[in-house]
């Protein structure tokens, strides 16, 4: 069989098919390229990422202003305005747009020059361009932008006391995110990315019944307009989300990026092992900000020894993030390398040599 490309890898492990090794992607941000750009270059040089994003060029908004990776005020494409105390960690709101939904909720102004403001020529050439699979991070977050324009206090405890005016706030949100993806699914991209974090470090951020009855339709709407478009859906969330991971999978995400390590991983794939895609991740709380060689690559395979068995279903994501040593992203990498040998070579005695 001919080599596969980075793209048709992807989507045999999205579809549970056999494949040669794991697909790769490495989440570096500005502090490792700032801090490490040698050895940032030489992992990307050794272990190619087989998922990447496409030239995306928006409009600019009036409201925007500062960088929110340095310290100070910066307010984003919303109108939000955020705080940040340390260079290249999320700063906070901490004076939110809507102190009461009757004299605020006019005051959320979504970005709606960027539904039909992009370019899809720009992004379509950028698609030609690579035979890597071209996943398109949306800027959907709508639990996350919500908390962005009431604030995380407020707005958890609309959810039990005011929900009529909290469902107010959430189908402006929605409304807004709806056309973005409709109007943006129709580029060559393979996927699309949204997110929104949903747990704590040991449990779901809202009783699971009021998640289901408030959000889960959204992410439902969102894996409908994706996959009529013929794209895959991808979603990140911080957190223990265990709860929700049958729900997921039901609304049709194909992809999910989240803390594993927060969760019970052999539960995990005793349950939704071939069921949904694991988009990583190692540990980086703990492990890859303060642990050893040796316990990255333990973590790598007791990911892969839950996970895995070489027809697909797990993406060899890392975050290079704050906290972060070069040499451990490297391990990460190696290790799933060597994952992807020993299951193909388990492969070929089980199944036979005419496999990839």
């Amino acid at each position: 069989m001919a080599e596969l490309t980075p793209r048709e890898l992807v989507y045999r492990t999205l579809r549970f098919e056999p494949t040669p090794r794991v697909p790769r992607q490495l989440w570096a941000g500005p502090l490792a390229a700032t801090l490490y750009p040698a050895e940032l270059a030489a992992i990307r040089r050794d272990f190619p990422d087989d998922i990447v994003s496409p030239a995306l060029t928006l409009p600019p908004i009036d409201c925007v202003r500062g960088n929110p990776d340095d310290v100070g005020v910066s307010v984003d494409e919303w109108g939000c305005e955020f705080i940040t105390l340390k260079p290249y960690v999320m700063g906070e709101v901490k004076h939110p747009l809507i102190r009461s939904y009757d004299s605020d909720l006019e005051k959320v102004r979504p970005p709606w020059t960027w539904v039909n403001g992009i370019s899809r020529d720009e992004v379509n050439r950028s698609c030609a361009a690579t035979d890597r699979f071209v996943a398109l991070l949306a800027p959907i977050r709508p639990f996350e932008r919500m908390q962005f324009l009431r604030g995380t206090e407020n707005l958890l405890m609309d959810c039990v006391a005011d929900p009529e005016s909290m469902l107010k706030l959430r189908d402006r949100v929605h409304e807004w995110a709806l056309a973005l993806l409709s109007s943006w699914a129709q580029t060559d991209v393979d996927a699309f990315v949204w997110y929104d974090d949903w747990g704590s470090q040991n449990s779901l951020l809202v009783n699971p019944a009021m998640w289901r009855e408030y959000f889960k339709p959204l992410y439902r709407d969102y894996c409908d307009i994706l996959h009529a478009a013929d794209k895959f859906a991808f979603m990140h969330s911080d957190g223990h989300i265990l709860d929700i991971y049958d729900d997921l999978i039901e609304v049709g995400v194909d992809a999910i990026n989240s803390q594993l390590f927060c969760m019970d991983i052999e539960a995990i794939g005793r349950r939704f092992k071939g069921r949904i895609t694991f988009w990583g991740e190692i540990d980086r709380q703990r492990i890859l900000a303060f642990g050893t060689e040796d316990e990255t690559r333990a973590a790598v395979r007791r990911v892969a020894g839950s996970l895995y068995d070489g027809h697909g279903g797990v993406i060899a994501q890392c975050e290079f993030g704050p906290g972060c040593r070069p040499g451990l992203v490297r391990a990460v990498f190696e290790e799933w390398e060597c994952v992807g040998r020993e299951g193909r070579a388990a492969r070929r005695v089980a199944d036979g040599p005419g496999l990839p």
